[in-house]
């Protein structure tokens, strides 16, 4: 709109403009209604916006606004990892790790997940972690993987959090802290992520917290995939403790559930 104008502010601006758009701008695009966000997005993207091609390419991934299209979601995201866009690179990394519209190639997602670390992505570093801490698609380095994590930690990734804090209480190519592994792991429950909480309650019933703990083992469904619920769950179930059986049965029918 021009300068004084009264009318509603243009949401989707023209494609010499893409450069200048600012977060908000971008959140409310992306936000609003999908077909035409759908529309301009594409546009955008084959205007070689590489922020454009990457929510293109997550779009497509996931189906939103449009059918699931695993290879074009891959294409562009490596278009725009090809631009530097670190979310794309991780992104293009995942697709080739698990074979996402591609063959699976897990030294390629190790340079495209490296990429995206480099470029100071918390995922991308978390990813990289993995495959070093696993040793697929390069070799295996607990060190490497361990000072990964530790920085995504550095930056609020939840789930590097409850990652450090293993490293830390087993004593894995550090020094053992269980104190340090406890504060990480209650950061990273308390920032939502379920692997944390299953590590901060198991903690905390080891020292015969178990009010609280069975207060984080309930909060796993919350945001947790069926197919961990249910891991977990069994876990769960072998416990002496009935309370924490009781939340066992309880994550098992919430399994149940989403699956049917």
């Amino acid at each position: 709109m021009t300068a004084g104008s009264t009318g509603p502010q243009r949401i989707f601006p023209n494609a010499s403009d893409l450069d200048a758009l600012s977060r908000a701008q971008w959140e409310a695009i992306l936000n609003g209604p999908a077909a035409p966000a759908v529309t301009w997005i594409t546009a955008a993207a084959r205007e070689n916006n590489a922020q454009a091609q990457a929510v293109l390419g997550q779009w497509l991934l996931d189906g939103r606004g449009m059918e699931r299209n695993a290879s074009a979601a891959f294409a562009w995201f490596q278009r725009a990892a090809a631009q530097g866009h670190a979310m794309a690179a991780n992104m293009a990394g995942r697709c080739l790790e698990h074979g996402w519209g591609t063959a699976e190639n897990h030294a390629e997602a190790v340079r495209l997940y490296r990429q995206s670390a480099d470029g100071g992505l918390d995922w991308g570093m978390y990813n990289l972690a993995n495959m070093l801490a696993t040793g697929r698609g390069v070799a295996l380095d607990q060190p490497q993987a361990f000072d990964w994590y530790r920085r995504a930690a550095e930056l609020g990734h939840a789930r590097s959090m409850n990652m450090v804090g293993r490293y830390l209480e087993e004593g894995l190519v550090v020094a053992q802290d269980t104190v340090r592994a406890f504060a990480l792991y209650r950061q990273s429950a308390e920032a939502g992520d379920f692997r944390g909480q299953f590590s901060y309650a198991s903690m905390l019933l080891e020292q015969g917290q178990v009010d609280a703990a069975v207060q984080w083992f309930e909060r796993i469904a919350d945001s947790a995939p069926a197919v961990h619920i249910e891991r977990i769950a069994r876990q769960l179930s072998a416990s002496p403790e009935p309370k924490v059986q009781q939340v066992a049965q309880h994550l098992l029918a919430e399994s149940a559930k989403r699956s049917s």
